[in-house]
């Protein structure tokens, strides 16, 4: 059977449309505007760091002030859009929702700052060790939370009181450490501490999405009388632990369970 030319140069004509079609469709040839709002619901570590990595345009989008603010000790004033001198005053200024890079090297001094808003507050540096929070004596904590926010890569310090204080709503802390500073009054000192309580009944399908709770992920714990003290409803649950080469990380879930616990037991 022999070759039909007109299906061949029809095949050929296809091939180069499906080409065209291809190459006018690339993810490069949208505008600016759309292009930032497609990175806007990546996750900042480690999905937009990535992204701004990939060429000149993109670090510029994925590093625009729209999607970040950043925390910078050595910014003397607010001249720049989007960066501060200090937590407090990005948390001030943040709609809910933003990512707040908190710049690696030195210790950023907080106290008794209060969270209002869902917020994802991330270290800059490569490891947690590298940004470093510390609240320091006469602070009841460190942060304070009333609001859905998620905590990642950094090391929270608290020479007495606690490190973060949990109110309200879903606390996610990731590749964190946590230490409370050794000293005669260790039993006043406690990591994490909860006083949230379940207001109502919450079904089953949504307890995962909705209800408060404080959820750790592969963060060291140091110091204080217990590693989670609840004064809520809330209790400890699914603990696990890696004995790693120098220090202990815990996966654990402080949360409404129907069976009665006790709130107060210690990790």
């Amino acid at each position: 059977m022999m070759d039909d030319p007109p299906l061949k140069q029809h095949c050929k004509r296809s091939q180069r449309t499906k080409s065209s079609s291809s190459s006018s469709s690339h993810i490069s040839n949208l505008d600016d505007g759309c292009l930032m709002h497609i990175f806007s619901f990546l996750l900042p570590i480690p999905d937009r760091f990535n992204t701004a990595l990939v060429c000149h345009r993109w670090n510029y989008l994925a590093c625009h002030p729209r999607l970040w603010l950043r925390v910078d000790r050595s910014v003397k004033d607010s001249s720049e859009p989007g960066v501060f001198p200090n937590i407090e005053t990005a948390v001030t200024a943040s709609r809910p929702g933003d990512t707040i890079l908190i710049a690696a090297g030195g210790s950023h001094h907080v106290a008794n700052i209060q969270i209002r808003k869902p917020l994802c507050l991330i270290g800059a540096g490569e490891l947690p060790d590298d940004t470093t929070l510390v609240c320091s004596r006469g602070s009841d904590s460190a942060l304070e939370f009333l609001s859905t926010c998620k905590l990642a890569n950094l090391t929270v310090r608290a020479e007495l009181g606690c490190c973060l204080l949990h109110r309200k709503g879903r606390l996610t802390i990731d590749g964190c450490i946590l230490q409370c500073e050794s000293n005669p009054l260790d039993y006043l000192s406690c990591p994490i501490v909860s006083t949230a309580s379940s207001s109502s009944e919450v079904l089953p399908s949504q307890t995962k999405s909705n209800s408060d709770g404080v959820f750790v992920s592969q963060t060291r714990i140091e110091g204080g009388a217990k590693a989670v003290l609840t004064s809520g409803d809330l209790a400890l649950q699914r603990v696990r632990v890696i004995y790693a080469r120098t220090s202990l990380l815990f996966w654990f879930d402080v949360e409404q369970m129907c069976d009665q616990i006790d709130h107060d037991k210690p990790l």
